[in-house]
């Protein structure tokens, strides 16, 4: 089996590269990345194995999308900008990557190889907040962000593609990822490397913000199963039932660092926060037999432990910007 993998250098992409080839002996992986702002070649840097070539390239270059779809059995896009913030200081570049990216692979696949397997790769963001139960498959969309904008207008060009073209495309919409190689900017690598480094560690408004955490790889498993068995046409939530505040995942993080709460500094909340996201995944994990194996107790103890471990990775990245306690209001 051949895989194209798209953004496969970033956080989520590079796991799910590193797991496929763990898993499987007969899997090929194709992994096309961008190589911009949320790639990292460290990502994959001791990765040597025959069965993987990596292409640099954009998913909005359709020459390039029309020949590489032609030599595969399917297609897992990952590829997308994924940060809330940078999409309220600079909206122009998630439309382009996140929506025309989306729609110049359908165009590839249509006109190319109409039978591959693509499973998009989504958000529960596209659904907005709730405050209490959790969201279906079949809820309606209320994004909040042009980031999650850009991640529900892709999913609507999937679903249109499947029942105009008949195409065979899945989706698959997971909440708040966490683990090895995430990006310094986001919440959990950011709280880790600021409090190593005995710095403030900023917390958004009250910190009372609720997101469900899962670990990668969970998450990786969830997604190859949907690429292997999963229906066309679906969405398939991806939860891990372990909802947390923003202030208790700051807490027990620094509580596993050996430090105080006194450097938890509260911030200027971001425009358009939503309060908390919560999915229900009884669909995937019923049809399809998924659930997740880590807890958020192990799961956020080993990302500590890796993070602490790996400085070589993430110091060349950590720069003040990244870091920003408030980057929204920085200009992109």
């Amino acid at each position: 089996m051949k895989v194209l993998v798209t953004g496969g250098l970033g956080f989520i992409g590079s796991n799910f590269v590193r797991y496929l080839l763990d898993e499987y002996s007969d899997v090929e992986v194709i992994n096309l990345d961008a190589m911009k702002y949320g790639s990292n070649p460290a990502n994959l840097r001791d990765l040597e194995d025959e069965r993987y070539t990596f292409i640099k390239g954009d998913i909005s270059d359709y020459e390039l999308m029309a020949e590489l779809v032609k030599d595969v059995d399917a297609i897992v896009n990952f590829a997308a900008e994924t940060h809330v913030d940078r999409s309220i200081s600079n909206p122009y570049s998630f439309l382009q990557s996140n929506v025309i990216g989306v729609f110049t692979i359908l165009e590839a696949i249509r006109k190319n190889n109409p039978d591959v397997r693509l499973v998009h790769i989504s958000t529960d963001e596209v659904y907005g907040d709730i405050l209490e139960g959790s969201f279906k498959e079949e809820d309606r969309l209320k994004p909040s962000s042009p980031y999650s904008a850009s991640k529900a207008a892709a999913d609507m060009f999937v679903l249109a593609y499947v029942r105009t073209y008949g195409i065979n495309a899945s989706i698959t919409r997971c909440t708040n990822n966490y683990g090895p190689y995430q990006f310094p900017e986001k919440l959990i690598p950011k709280t880790i490397i600021r409090a190593s480094m005995n710095l403030k560690v900023p917390i958004y408004g009250t910190g009372k913000n609720v997101r469900d955490w899962i670990y990668v790889l969970d998450h990786c498993e969830a997604v190859d199963l949907v690429m292997r068995v999963g229906e066309k046409g679906e969405i398939y939530n991806i939860s891990s039932g372990e909802e947390k505040t923003n202030l208790e995942v700051v807490k027990t993080i620094l509580n596993l660092m050996g430090k105080d709460d006194s450097l938890i500094e509260f911030v200027e909340d971001r425009p358009g926060h939503d309060l908390r996201y919560s999915l229900d995944s009884t669909k995937i994990r019923e049809e399809l037999g998924w659930k997740p194996k880590h807890s958020f107790e192990e799961g956020i103890r080993e990302t500590v432990e890796w993070y602490l471990k790996n400085e070589w990775w993430w110091k060349p990245l950590a720069d003040e910007r990244t870091l920003h306690p408030t980057p929204w209001k920085l200009r992109w």
